[in-house]
């Protein structure tokens, strides 16, 4: 959670001051979802992203250097500078790509789920999405087949409460979880700011999918401390009541955990962690941009396979 926290405190500074093109969408505040649920991951599962996709690739094992590489648009990137801040992959790693698109993520999970079970392999996907997604067609599309086809699939919305700047009660009618449930998945809704009852819950749903038992859902009830993007702290926007956000951050995850760690322990990761960031922004500043020239390169698929059915 520590490296997510101090990657993306970096990253809101380096936005702001001009230096990651586009900016970001931050995720300071969540980290104890993307943690919790990929430390139930092996490198051969799967994940899908969003937007504010960040954590789930470092928590997924991504090398924080190559991630900020690509914010930066150099070629020492995960995809060469050409993913950016909101379509990172790793496909070594199993990070199928973070996703600009609402809800897009779903149908890419349940697409590599699919592969999965056809493989008779014992892979999961998990593909994590916001409370805005869970009005979008494609998603519960993509529901309605995993379900259908029991593949082996955990969807994971983390509900912040907030679709940009549109409150929860004002765009999703009912509740998440009993929405996947009219699907006939198993469905559980835990406090996302736990990292280890997210952890806990992760667990049992993702051997719920691996013993191939079909998909299920877990709710994450969690809250961004910044908003929807880099830019409205650039300007100084503000569209959420400041006591509402003062009360979220009295329950951040990462003291919460701390707490139960000690003082030393926590110092200790801070520092390793402060250096890992640091070499990291040294590295992607310093790597090298792409040439105009191959602006047209890699517009379509090459021929060498990661692993079968991972098409680079």
């Amino acid at each position: 959670m520590k490296l997510i926290r101090e990657f993306e405190e970096r990253c809101l500074a380096m936005a702001i001051d001009g230096e990651i093109d586009g900016g970001i969408h931050p995720y300071i505040g969540q980290e104890a979802v993307a943690a919790g649920v990929c430390s139930n991951l092996t490198d051969q599962d799967f994940l899908t992203s969003t937007h504010r996709g960040h954590g789930h690739v470092l928590a997924k094992g991504a090398d924080p250097r190559r991630l900020l590489a690509e914010l930066l648009g150099t070629l020492e990137g995960f995809n060469k500078g050409r993913g950016g801040s909101m379509h990172a992959a790793d496909m070594k790693l199993g990070i199928l790509g973070a996703n600009g698109i609402v809800g897009a993520g779903g149908a890419i999970a349940s697409g590599a789920a699919w592969a999965a079970k056809a493989r008779g392999n014992s892979q999961v996907v998990v593909s994590f999405f916001g409370d805005g997604a869970m009005s979008q067609g494609v998603l519960l599309e993509a529901f309605n087949l995993a379900a259908i086809w029991s593949l082996p699939v955990l969807f994971v919305c983390e509900n912040n409460m907030y679709a940009t700047s549109l409150k929860l009660e004002s765009g999703l009618a009912g509740n998440a979880a009993r929405r996947a449930e009219g699907f006939g998945m198993v469905a559980r809704t835990v406090d996302g700011m736990d990292v280890e009852a997210v952890a806990s819950a992760t667990k049992d749903l993702i051997e719920h999918c691996r013993a191939g038992r079909g998909p299920a859902f877990l709710e994450c009830s969690t809250y961004r401390f910044f908003g929807h993007h880099s830019v409205l702290e650039l300007l100084g926007v503000e569209f959420r009541d400041r006591d509402e956000v003062a009360e979220w951050r009295e329950r951040d995850p990462i003291p919460l955990l701390g707490a139960k760690l000690g003082d030393d322990v926590v110092a200790s990761i801070e520092e390793a962690i402060k250096k890992e960031i640091d070499d990291a922004v040294e590295f992607a500043k310093n790597a090298a941009t792409p040439e105009p020239k191959d602006a047209l390169m890699y517009l379509y698929a090459g021929a060498t396979a990661v692993r079968p059915g991972v098409i680079l």
